[in-house]
């Protein structure tokens, strides 16, 4: 017998089991004129089970996970879930209107959780997104690309010394997974503090669609929700993609100032004293190398040739075997390049 599953309620209105419901969470405006509202996409299932937010765009201008968010919610298999998916496609409204990371008052929404209701404009945004979604939910994914001009090899963030997140994350299925240190105010430190197991996506760069980036992001949260038996198990399971856990990464900063010259790629191991690069001025002269300090596998990477002394360049992740992880990276490749170039990088929907 069917355990009755009660309506879920977010933001004023109570949603029946069985429905799916598009609202508009009101956030502060900066004037009466400009009144700006979250968008929110609730799936109630039609039977219990836990209740996941998938977030996106918590930086304005990283929109990979808006795209991936989309093409979640036209899973056809979400007829058949069991608990609540709460997807927020924009969740920095302001940044992703004007093209920036940042809210209007220059602060990072990810850096002033859990907010509070008289604070700056980021303190209240961000207080009424604790409360609104995380505070209704089991589980969460927020969806991330690089900062501006840089780009990321696809892999979770997690707190690996939670055993839920860190099951949660070698499911997801990129190559690498991080043990990433909470950040004081970010969103998943204050959702860890509530007992939510908490995954953070990277992957692309910001301001663009780019497709292995999402397709990948797709199927890992298909991947993590199967996991928690909110969707039924695909009767057809496609290769594995191994995955390798690293305890630390760091980024490569560029010795002096000029043009940057780059002689790795994303997913590259790389040796250490390794070159990863050349740095001389417009005529080639007063040339530096950059070379890596310890072997690992370059995860993240800066996309302008012009640096300045100082700059991040290459963000390379440690491994004890990094073999292991070229391999689980090339696998990774293997898995999501099929279909690509026929433009179809969409998750079977079934």
């Amino acid at each position: 017998m069917s355990v009755a599953h009660p309506p879920f309620q977010i933001a004023g209105q109570d949603i029946v089991a069985g429905n799916r419901v598009t609202l508009s969470i009101s956030v502060p405006g900066q004037s009466v004129y400009t009144p700006l509202a979250m968008p929110v996409h609730v799936v109630h299932g039609k039977r219990p089970g836990p209740v996941l937010f998938v977030s996106a765009a918590i930086h304005g201008d990283e929109i990979n996970g808006i795209e991936v968010i989309r093409q979640l919610l036209k899973v056809r298999a979400l007829s058949r879930l069991r608990g609540t998916l709460i997807c927020v496609p924009i969740v920095n409204v302001y940044g992703f209107l004007n093209h920036t990371r940042y809210l209007p008052d220059r602060r990072d929404l990810n850096r002033v959780f859990p907010g509070a209701k008289h604070g700056s404009l980021a303190s209240r945004m961000a207080r009424v997104f604790a409360e609104e979604i995380i505070d209704r939910s089991t589980h969460g994914i927020d969806l991330h690309t690089g900062a501006n001009n840089r780009t990321n090899l696809p892999h979770i963030r997690a707190n690996l010394d939670d055993r839920d997140c860190e099951s949660l994350a070698l499911i997801f299925g990129t190559p690498v997974v991080i043990n990433a240190n909470l950040r004081d105010g970010s969103l998943r430190q204050y959702a860890l503090e509530r007992g939510i197991p908490m995954l953070l996506y990277e992957a692309g760069e910001a301001l663009r669609f780019q497709r292995m980036a999402v397709r990948a992001g797709l199927r890992g949260i298909l991947n993590v929700m199967r996991a928690l038996e909110m969707l039924p198990k695909r009767k057809t399971i496609g290769p594995k993609v191994p995955v390798v856990e690293a305890r630390s990464s760091s980024w490569i900063r560029a010795p002096q100032t000029g043009l940057l010259r780059t002689d790795v790629r994303l997913g590259n191991r790389i040796k250490e004293e390794e070159t990863l690069g050349h740095i001389a001025d417009a005529l080639g002269e007063n040339e530096a190398v950059v070379k890596a300090p310890f072997t690992g596998i370059v995860i993240g990477r800066n996309q302008l040739p012009v640096v300045n002394e100082g700059d991040a360049l290459f963000h390379i992740a440690r491994f004890s075997d990094s073999l292991s992880v070229e391999d689980a990276i090339e696998t990774f490749h293997e898995t999501h390049i099929e279909g690509l170039e026929s433009g179809d990088y969409h998750e079977p929907l079934t």
